[in-house]
């Protein structure tokens, strides 16, 4: 006879406490302790507020919870403008006022810094903020055909789920972009692939009006170009490529297709190369980009953390500048219109020859080069023959720049060392573990730090720090 199971119990048929929240973490999580010193992260509260909290899971040392209601409000909560909030996995914070999103990811690197690696900065850095809603130019959307809700899904997974949530509205995506989700829907659903079709990558990004590269991007006019990506697992019939085109006529988007990885993709049609890019006005600078590749999701901030980091590196006419995991050269080539010399390191050899492209396009051939190696796994004897540098720029992926750190701690000679480190991380936690290796192995003092807040109303934080050799060792 086979196990009768009981159903799963929802948050508000839980039994409850109530708890008064004392901070909020890194996903955006209120944390309490309780009477008997178990952790409880309760989901959905702020720093302050007295709310009844449902358990949803249970360990030793902490507890889970979900906000049922809230007792004692905050004088930081606002309304969520979306009505997906608390079951869309795309946001976190919509429920906090915009500014206190920036005290509380503030405070999060602080405390990892401090928690992590015993490291107080000397200086805490203004945080850099951009628009709030409408940034998100990059996204990959989850495809599902689910017959049970009525047919193909088109969005974000879930909050802590891998199912995707039923998205009629998006206020992160672009306003053009967003518009398209139900229309997005109605498409797959007609296609032969739709079961055979798991995700769609959005690049939207600028086209100029005309071909050729523009002189003085300043005054350049530019047109919004939206990218859509098909990750297809078998190949479209010709009324799939009738209702494609009748799709990109009415919506002005044009479609790409990958049948495998991501260097599989390529456009439906005949594109002119190049179309696709973004610009960094203050240093006159053009990068074309595929769709496929990594680029911020927000270029508005991106330009204002470019400007930021490099003034923070202080470059001068005369010096030569390591840009380590450089891409397509998106601080590499900025750096270049400052500096004597820039050389970029990337482990990606098709983005090494990309950002090779970009820095023809803008006529910084001379004064830039480009290595590809693995910086997962450098040691000193390596990076000795990368030559010397005045100033290093690290933007690493979310896992860090452990190997690149512990080469550099390891190294005695003075002269391979930078007297200046700027940081670009996407991850406090590994940032302050880089932190601890810099400081305490590598003989660096941690001078600055703060946020750039890249995705506004999400928890993810994005920081820069500022590394010095003590002027007692330097060059």
């Amino acid at each position: 006879m086979g196990r009768t199971l009981k159903p799963r119990l929802q948050p508000h048929e839980r039994p409850t406490k109530e708890v008064t929240i004392e901070s909020v973490d890194l996903e955006a999580q209120g944390i309490c302790r309780q009477d008997d010193g178990k952790v409880m992260f309760v989901r959905g509260a702020i720093t302050g507020e007295l709310v009844r909290a449902a358990v949803v899971r249970s360990k030793p040392t902490f507890e889970v919870a979900e906000t049922v209601e809230i007792l004692k409000s905050a004088s930081i909560r606002v309304s969520p403008r979306c009505k997906h909030f608390g079951i869309c996995g795309g946001c976190s914070m919509q429920h906090v006022e915009a500014t206190a999103q920036l005290a509380i990811k503030q405070r999060a690197l602080e405390d990892c810094l401090f928690h992590i690696a015993k490291l107080k900065a000397e200086q805490v850095l203004p945080p850099i903020a951009g628009p709030t809603w409408g940034y998100r130019y990059r996204a990959r959307l989850s495809v599902r055909n689910v017959v049970k809700k009525g047919g193909v899904l088109v969005g974000f997974h879930e909050r802590a789920s891998s199912y995707i949530a039923d998205m009629r509205e998006c206020h992160i995506l672009p306003s053009a972009v967003a518009k398209l989700l139900l229309a997005l829907r109605e498409l797959v659903g007609a296609l032969s692939v739709r079961d055979q079709l798991p995700q769609i990558e959005l690049a939207v990004g600028n086209k100029n009006s005309e071909e050729g590269f523009i002189p003085s991007l300043k005054t350049e006019q530019l047109h919004e170009e939206i990218i859509l990506v098909l990750r297809i697992l078998q190949p479209l019939t010709e009324q799939d490529h009738v209702l494609l085109d009748a799709f990109e006529a009415q919506h002005h988007v044009n479609f790409w297709l990958q049948p495998k990885g991501p260097d599989t993709a390529a456009p439906r049609k005949t594109s002119k190369p190049g179309d696709l890019h973004y610009t960094l006005p203050q240093f006159n600078i053009k990068m074309p980009f595929r769709p496929t590749d990594f680029t911020q999701v927000n270029p508005h901030i991106n330009r204002a953390l470019v400007g930021h980091a490099i003034s923070l590196l202080e470059v001068q006419a005369k010096e030569r500048i390591l840009d380590l995991f450089c891409g397509l050269g998106n601080f590499t080539l900025p750096l270049a219109t400052l500096a004597a010399q820039v050389q970029g390191i990337e482990g990606s050899q098709s983005l090494v020859s990309r950002a090779l492209e970009n820095a023809r396009l803008n006529k910084l051939e001379d004064k830039t080069a480009f290595l590809e190696s693995n910086l997962f796994e450098v040691d000193s004897e390596q990076m000795k023959t990368w030559g010397q540098f005045d100033r290093w720029l690290i933007d690493p992926p979310r896992e860090g720049a452990l190997a690149v750190v512990k080469a550099l701690g390891v190294i005695d000679e003075i002269r391979f060392k930078p007297k200046r480190i700027v940081y670009v991380s996407c991850n406090p936690s590994t940032l302050a573990r880089d932190a601890a290796i810099l400081v305490y192995q590598a003989g660096y003092i941690l001078s600055k730090a703060g946020i750039i807040n890249m995705f506004p109303h999400t928890s993810h934080i994005e920081s820069v720090a500022v590394f010095d050799l003590p002027d007692s060792v330097k060059k």
